[in-house]
């Protein structure tokens, strides 16, 4: 309209608008008919919805039900049939509207311990600001790495997709327990394979680690597992070694189990081994080459929380 004002025509204002030269001219003959009133929005026919956002919350209070006897979740169908009058075609489109996902899982850690925000912000504060002159360390041990042997190859899937396999049957040759230590400041790791993992064999591998940095301080790592606990006299033999625990069912705040995922998804998912000695060299040569460009993990979470996830109901989120 202040186009047309300004004494410009229909085309012209079609190409300014980016719009089509009919739409130009309903408009003006609207304003020209009845001026500014006739510019609102007419009413407009048709059926009101069936579902609405109240529809929406029936659907969502239901996921804080539990589901049906015999099922270990909902599902589009179950929750259509528990509404009784929603189709399950618009339950799905709830659901993504919502982004709730009903097929993806996760798992979670979840710490109770009470002294959660003293433990964990001595484990972050070794990792954001460690002591001058002394070196940082995470230990933890994988135990039980299968020497799996399976018979291997690729395979052509009928869409044409080519993709690794193994065969479903497999032979086991042993396991070992993989003791390691992660030096914060630059990523490195040292390794030491045993057949268990008591006691003893922890205090050999601290002795080992303790040897590899002869008159340095260390500020040691670790979880809660009883094995590093009540280690009051080896400590007394080793003065310049203090033990930090991270809080009870935290191992994540140990950037030892970041290691760990990576040992297992970039050398042991999917491959064979012959015997338990190919096992331990394998693992072996991952970490020597690992090492060579080996970097640090960039930690930046200064405050971690303590929260409650277990129980949670969906209309707590």
């Amino acid at each position: 309209m202040l186009e047309a004002a300004d004494g410009h025509a229909t085309r012209e204002i079609a190409r300014e608008l980016e719009t089509t030269p009919g739409t130009v001219s309903v408009w003006r003959g609207r304003y020209a008919r009845h001026g500014l009133a006739d510019l609102d929005d007419l009413p407009r026919s048709g059926t009101p919805p069936i579902y609405t956002e109240a529809t929406d919350r029936r659907i969502r209070a239901v996921l804080d039900q539990p589901p049906p006897k015999g099922f270990a979740r909902w599902n589009g169908p179950l929750i259509a049939e528990a509404l009784g009058d929603v189709d399950v075609q618009y339950v799905w489109r709830s659901l993504r509207k919502h982004k709730i996902d009903l097929g993806g899982r996760k798992s979670w850690c979840e710490s109770n311990d009470p002294e959660f925000a003293a433990k964990a912000a001595d484990v972050v504060g070794l990792y954001m600001a460690p002591p001058d002159k002394a070196v940082v360390i995470c230990i933890d041990e994988k135990p039980s790495i299968q020497a799996l042997e399976r018979a291997q190859g690729y395979l052509k899937l009928p869409n044409g997709r080519a993709l690794t396999g193994h065969s479903h049957d497999y032979k086991r040759h042993g396991t070992t327990t993989l003791f390691a230590a992660f030096e914060v400041a630059t990523g490195k790791v040292e390794a030491k394979h045993e057949k268990r993992r008591r006691r003893k064999e922890f205090l050999a591998f601290m002795d080992d680690v303790v040897a590899a940095y002869p008159k340095k301080r260390l500020e040691v790592i670790l979880d809660n597992l009883n094995t590093h606990k009540k280690n009051e006299d080896w400590l007394a033999r080793h003065p310049l070694v203090t033990f930090h625990y991270t809080p009870t069912r935290a191992s994540w705040l140990n950037q030892v189990e970041g290691w760990f995922s990576i040992l297992q998804g970039q050398s042991l998912t999917g491959a064979s081994f012959t015997s338990l000695e190919q096992l331990k060299e394998h693992i072996d040569a991952f970490i020597e080459t690992y090492n060579e460009d080996a970097e640090p993990f960039v930690w930046t979470k200064s405050k971690v929380h303590q929260r409650r996830v277990k129980g949670r109901r969906l209309s707590d989120l």
